[in-house]
């Protein structure tokens, strides 16, 4: 450990396997969390009225807050007390929840959901800066590879807990759960962490940092986010996302000029690490955006429950579980050089199979592409930890910790933003020819096009004034739009899956030492 990590205290506070078990109980939540909105927001769309974009921001508004704090979390553990700002950040994460099913509205579900994302930002970052500083180098390995079971098994939950809670009870139900398990990760956390923190005296926080971070990385994923909206090729969307770029560009230069830096740009100096982060974002992009357009199918398209749609995903979330800790202890023999890119082939194989998906697609179709991408999942999640976190000193373990936790929350956000973006672009220009290839007269097919919002969320526009025979040419022709959309967008994150595993290829040298 680093000169200035304090000595842990003995007895429980000195147990790092407890202090796993503590943290492992806010990840959990955040976890659960996670999986339990994507079954979720239908039902919050058809409750409270909610528009295509208004729902993508039920899951942005969170994303954001989320990636532009997590830094500055790791880094308030790191300088203040990692134990401290995890229990804040638990805390607050339990109330924000309670208050999004008292809410009421979409307006404020989206407020809520902005700021149960900020604390979750003080929250994720120190786990594993926490266990970066309780775990000597030998088997923080091993500690990671359970954190990442540990996610992954809270999001095989989620769909089932999620599913059985919008069935049975109602949508604010699944963010009412999250009150009892932090009420035990609080309790339980309060009596075995021990704190620990690298505090460099009493110099000046780089507040600049803080804002100048927030606001690229707020402004480059609205830029994405608005992409659909103002149109991929205008100049407000070009502008935004170059205005955010830039402004990350000015914080990385304004970053290299501080003593006490928010981010120490001498980080990425380790290629591992670099590369690390990047992987982590596509890991992401692929992951969240194919969840949320894949339960927009299975429910929209399919017509299943909420809680069979759990189920039939739930290999997904399997696979992760089991992809872990093989992913960690492959990571520990062979290095990341390995384990980073046979996760993303796995994730870019599975992404291609959702190419055969149709509108009545038999379940062997889809089970394989939810196996693969739930063991690329498991898999990155446990080498990318590794690379990131492993390849700090010990003094930045809540910063690394918030390194990767921002490049997974950037990815997820952009992932569910483009990839739905892609969606509805596919969807706006095939609608009317998919309805009249499936029977709809031409100047009704030609109305439906206004409706292109709901395709692109799997809901065929259909009205109780049609006849039998026009509402399921409508169902047949809407969802042929969507499935053309779904391809598209398989297809991109495919190629992005491949890429990142050519650049982990490439650019990780064999037996790269971590930084002590």
């Amino acid at each position: 450990m680093s000169a200035s990590q304090p000595p842990v205290a003995a007895g429980r506070r000195g147990n790092p396997w407890l202090s796993l078990i503590a943290v492992a109980f806010g990840l959990f939540m955040v976890g659960l969390d996670g999986s339990v909105v994507s079954i979720a927001n239908p039902e919050i769309g058809r409750d409270l009225g909610a528009s295509t974009a208004e729902l993508q921001w039920v899951t942005n508004s969170y994303l954001l807050a989320l990636a532009a704090a997590l830094i500055l979390g790791g880094k308030l553990g790191d300088r203040f007390g990692r134990r401290r700002y995890y229990l804040i950040g638990v805390a607050g994460f339990t109330v924000a929840s309670v208050a999004i099913g008292l809410a009421g509205s979409i307006e404020g579900v989206i407020a809520f959901r902005a700021l149960q994302g900020f604390f979750g930002a003080l929250l994720m970052p120190n786990t594993l800066g926490t266990l970066r500083a309780v775990f000597p180098p030998k088997k923080f390995g091993m500690a990671v590879g359970i954190w990442a079971m540990v996610s992954s098994v809270s999001t095989a939950l989620g769909p089932i807990v999620g599913g059985l809670l919008v069935q049975n009870v109602s949508w604010e139900s699944v963010f009412y759960i999250n009150a009892p398990i932090g009420v035990i990760a609080l309790a339980f956390s309060a009596y075995v962490l021990p704190e620990s923190k690298n505090s460099t005296g009493r110099h000046k926080f780089d507040v600049a940092g803080v804002l100048l971070l927030a606001a690229g990385l707020l402004v480059l994923i609205f830029g994405v986010v608005k992409g659909e909206t103002w149109g991929w090729g205008s100049g407000s969307t070009i502008g935004t996302i170059v205005a955010g770029l830039l402004i990350i560009v000015v914080f990385g230069w304004f970053e290299t000029r501080q003593e006490h830096p928010l981010l120490p740009m001498r980080l990425f100096r380790s290629p591992a690490l670099t590369i690390g982060a990047v992987i982590t974002a596509i890991n992401f992009f692929t992951l969240l955006g194919s969840i949320f357009y894949i339960m927009l199918y299975l429910q929209n398209v399919r017509g299943y429950t909420p809680v069979m749609a759990g189920v039939l995903t739930l290999p997904l979330s399997l696979a992760s579980v089991v992809a872990s800790p093989i992913g960690a202890a492959l990571t520990d023999r062979f290095g990341p050089r390995l384990t980073m890119p046979v996760g993303m082939v796995l994730q870019g194989a599975a992404s291609l199979g959702l190419l055969f998906l149709d509108t009545d697609s038999s379940y062997h179709v889809m089970w394989p592409s939810f196996v693969g991408l739930g063991l690329g999942v498991g898999m990155v999640m446990a080498a990318s930890s590794e690379a990131i976190v492993g390849n700090a000193p010990v003094k930045d373990g809540g910063v690394a910790g918030g390194l990767q936790a921002t490049m997974l929350q950037v990815g997820g956000a952009l992932g569910t933003s483009v990839l739905i973006s892609l969606i509805s672009s596919r969807v706006g220009a095939t609608l009317v020819g998919s309805l009249t290839d499936a029977g709809v007269p031409a100047p009704l097919a030609q109305g439906l096009s206004e409706a292109k919002d709901a395709v692109s969320m799997g809901v065929a526009p259909v009205t109780a004034d049609m006849t039998a025979s026009v509402r399921a040419a409508v169902v047949e022709g809407a969802g042929t739009a969507f499935i053309n959309g779904v391809h598209v967008a398989a297809l991109v994150a495919a190629v992005l899956c491949f890429a990142g595993a050519l650049v982990a290829v490439v650019g990780i040298r064999r037996g790269t030492p971590a930084h002590q």
